[in-house]
Protein backbone atom coordinates (compact mmCIF):
# COMPACT_ATOMS: atom_id res chain seq x y z
CA UNK A 1 0.00 0.00 0.00
CA UNK A 2 1.97 3.31 -1.05
CA UNK A 3 2.51 6.08 2.06
CA UNK A 4 1.38 9.23 0.11
CA UNK A 5 1.98 12.71 1.52
CA UNK A 6 0.27 16.16 0.83
CA UNK A 7 1.77 19.41 0.93
CA UNK A 8 -1.12 21.46 2.68
CA UNK A 9 -1.19 25.63 2.11
CA UNK A 10 -3.72 28.17 2.62
CA UNK A 11 -3.68 32.15 2.75
CA UNK A 12 -7.38 32.88 2.83
CA UNK A 13 -8.81 31.97 6.53
CA UNK A 14 -5.81 29.84 7.34
CA UNK A 15 -6.55 28.64 10.29
CA UNK A 16 -10.15 27.47 9.38
CA UNK A 17 -9.10 26.44 5.79
CA UNK A 18 -6.22 24.35 7.20
CA UNK A 19 -8.36 23.01 9.86
CA UNK A 20 -11.30 21.92 7.41
CA UNK A 21 -8.73 20.41 4.66
CA UNK A 22 -7.22 18.15 7.10
CA UNK A 23 -10.65 17.21 8.85
CA UNK A 24 -11.74 16.17 5.46
CA UNK A 25 -8.21 14.53 4.57
CA UNK A 26 -8.95 12.24 7.86
CA UNK A 27 -12.64 11.64 7.01
CA UNK A 28 -11.60 9.92 3.68
CA UNK A 29 -8.34 8.49 4.56
CA UNK A 30 -8.45 7.78 8.57
CA UNK A 31 -4.99 7.99 10.18
CA UNK A 32 -2.63 11.05 9.31
CA UNK A 33 0.67 11.66 9.89
CA UNK A 34 1.10 15.92 10.62
CA UNK A 35 3.95 17.90 10.22
CA UNK A 36 4.17 21.51 12.21
CA UNK A 37 2.67 24.13 10.96
CA UNK A 38 4.84 26.75 9.53
CA UNK A 39 4.49 30.51 7.87
CA UNK A 40 5.88 31.58 4.79
CA UNK A 41 5.74 34.70 2.30
CA UNK A 42 3.64 34.40 -0.64
CA UNK A 43 6.00 33.22 -3.25
CA UNK A 44 5.45 34.28 -7.05
CA UNK A 45 2.89 37.42 -5.86
CA UNK A 46 2.12 40.03 -3.35
CA UNK A 47 -0.36 38.41 -0.85
CA UNK A 48 -0.93 37.76 2.31
CA UNK A 49 1.56 34.71 4.59
CA UNK A 50 0.55 30.91 3.96
CA UNK A 51 0.36 27.94 6.61
CA UNK A 52 1.79 25.37 5.13
CA UNK A 53 2.25 21.80 6.47
CA UNK A 54 2.74 18.17 5.07
CA UNK A 55 0.10 15.04 5.57
CA UNK A 56 0.89 11.62 4.87
CA UNK A 57 -1.10 8.28 4.47
CA UNK A 58 -1.51 5.17 3.50
CA UNK A 59 -4.22 4.26 0.76
CA UNK A 60 -4.95 1.10 -1.72
CA UNK A 61 -6.57 4.35 -4.04
CA UNK A 62 -4.70 4.94 -7.79
CA UNK A 63 -2.52 8.16 -7.74
CA UNK A 64 -5.63 9.56 -10.17
CA UNK A 65 -8.44 8.41 -7.63
CA UNK A 66 -6.52 10.60 -4.85
CA UNK A 67 -5.51 13.60 -7.43
CA UNK A 68 -9.65 13.39 -7.42
CA UNK A 69 -9.90 13.18 -3.86
CA UNK A 70 -7.99 16.35 -3.10
CA UNK A 71 -9.40 18.58 -6.02
CA UNK A 72 -12.65 17.63 -4.29
CA UNK A 73 -11.40 18.90 -1.19
CA UNK A 74 -10.00 21.89 -2.31
CA UNK A 75 -13.51 22.37 -4.03
CA UNK A 76 -15.39 21.55 -1.23
CA UNK A 77 -13.53 24.49 1.13
CA UNK A 78 -14.01 27.34 -1.40
CA UNK A 79 -10.89 26.83 -3.78
CA UNK A 80 -11.22 29.13 -6.94
CA UNK A 81 -9.43 28.11 -10.11
CA UNK A 82 -8.28 29.97 -12.76
CA UNK A 83 -6.45 32.81 -10.84
CA UNK A 84 -3.13 31.76 -11.89
CA UNK A 85 -0.99 29.15 -10.51
CA UNK A 86 0.50 32.00 -7.77
CA UNK A 87 -3.07 33.61 -6.46
CA UNK A 88 -4.05 33.53 -3.16
CA UNK A 89 -5.70 29.70 -1.66
CA UNK A 90 -8.52 29.30 0.75
CA UNK A 91 -6.99 25.50 0.48
CA UNK A 92 -4.49 24.00 -1.80
CA UNK A 93 -3.64 20.36 -1.41
CA UNK A 94 -0.77 19.85 -3.64
CA UNK A 95 0.17 15.38 -4.46
CA UNK A 96 3.62 15.41 -3.36
CA UNK A 97 4.77 11.73 -3.41
CA UNK A 98 2.75 8.39 -4.05
CA UNK A 99 5.11 5.78 -2.55
CA UNK A 100 8.10 5.37 -4.29
CA UNK A 101 6.60 5.99 -8.15
CA UNK A 102 7.59 8.59 -10.22
CA UNK A 103 4.93 9.66 -12.57
CA UNK A 104 4.52 12.61 -15.28
CA UNK A 105 1.64 12.95 -17.16
CA UNK A 106 -0.26 16.00 -18.32
CA UNK A 107 -2.16 17.02 -14.72
CA UNK A 108 1.19 16.34 -12.01
CA UNK A 109 4.17 14.60 -11.80
CA UNK A 110 4.78 12.88 -8.61
CA UNK A 111 7.23 13.67 -6.77
CA UNK A 112 6.34 17.21 -7.42
CA UNK A 113 9.28 19.14 -8.48
CA UNK A 114 8.08 21.94 -5.54
CA UNK A 115 9.95 19.64 -3.14
CA UNK A 116 13.36 20.48 -3.71
CA UNK A 117 12.69 24.24 -4.32
CA UNK A 118 10.26 25.39 -1.86
CA UNK A 119 11.32 25.29 2.58
CA UNK A 120 8.03 25.40 3.39
CA UNK A 121 7.44 22.12 1.45
CA UNK A 122 11.18 20.55 2.10
CA UNK A 123 11.28 21.15 5.86
CA UNK A 124 7.89 19.58 6.78
CA UNK A 125 7.84 16.70 4.57
CA UNK A 126 11.74 16.01 5.98
CA UNK A 127 10.28 16.54 9.47
CA UNK A 128 7.36 13.69 9.24
CA UNK A 129 9.65 11.27 7.05
CA UNK A 130 13.43 12.04 7.18
CA UNK A 131 14.84 9.10 6.60
CA UNK A 132 12.46 8.64 3.32
CA UNK A 133 13.92 9.07 -0.07
CA UNK A 134 13.13 10.97 -2.47
CA UNK A 135 12.36 8.87 -5.63
CA UNK A 136 14.59 10.92 -8.71
CA UNK A 137 17.15 12.82 -6.63
CA UNK A 138 17.68 9.21 -4.22
CA UNK A 139 18.30 11.49 -0.87
CA UNK A 140 16.45 11.26 2.10
CA UNK A 141 14.16 14.04 2.56
CA UNK A 142 16.55 14.91 6.01
CA UNK A 143 19.75 14.81 3.48
CA UNK A 144 17.92 17.26 1.30
CA UNK A 145 16.70 19.60 3.92
CA UNK A 146 20.34 19.74 5.34
CA UNK A 147 21.83 21.05 2.21
CA UNK A 148 18.90 22.95 1.52
CA UNK A 149 19.69 26.78 0.82
CA UNK A 150 18.00 28.78 4.21
CA UNK A 151 18.60 31.78 2.57
CA UNK A 152 15.43 32.24 0.68
CA UNK A 153 11.98 33.52 2.36
CA UNK A 154 11.02 33.62 5.56
CA UNK A 155 9.88 29.96 7.29
CA UNK A 156 9.13 30.10 10.56
CA UNK A 157 6.95 27.05 12.56
CA UNK A 158 4.11 28.66 14.27
CA UNK A 159 1.57 27.49 17.57
CA UNK A 160 -1.61 25.85 15.80
CA UNK A 161 -4.02 24.92 17.26
CA UNK A 162 -6.11 22.55 15.96
CA UNK A 163 -9.03 22.73 18.34
CA UNK A 164 -12.11 24.59 16.49
CA UNK A 165 -13.58 27.66 19.06
CA UNK A 166 -17.32 27.24 19.24
CA UNK A 167 -19.69 30.14 20.17
CA UNK A 168 -22.00 28.43 22.95
CA UNK A 169 -19.33 29.24 25.31
CA UNK A 170 -18.92 25.24 26.36
CA UNK A 171 -15.31 25.39 25.22
CA UNK A 172 -13.56 24.19 22.45
CA UNK A 173 -14.36 21.39 20.19
CA UNK A 174 -11.29 19.11 19.23
CA UNK A 175 -10.89 18.57 15.59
Amino acid sequence: MPQVFIGVGSNVERDTSIRAGVADLRAHYGELLLSSVYESEAVGFAGDAFYNLVVGFDTQESVDSVANVLAAIEDRNGRVRGGGKFAPRTLDLDLLLYGDEIISTARFHVPRDEILRYAFVLWPLAEIAPDLRHPEAGKTFAQLWGRFDKDGPVLRPVVFSWQVPTTEGTGPDIL
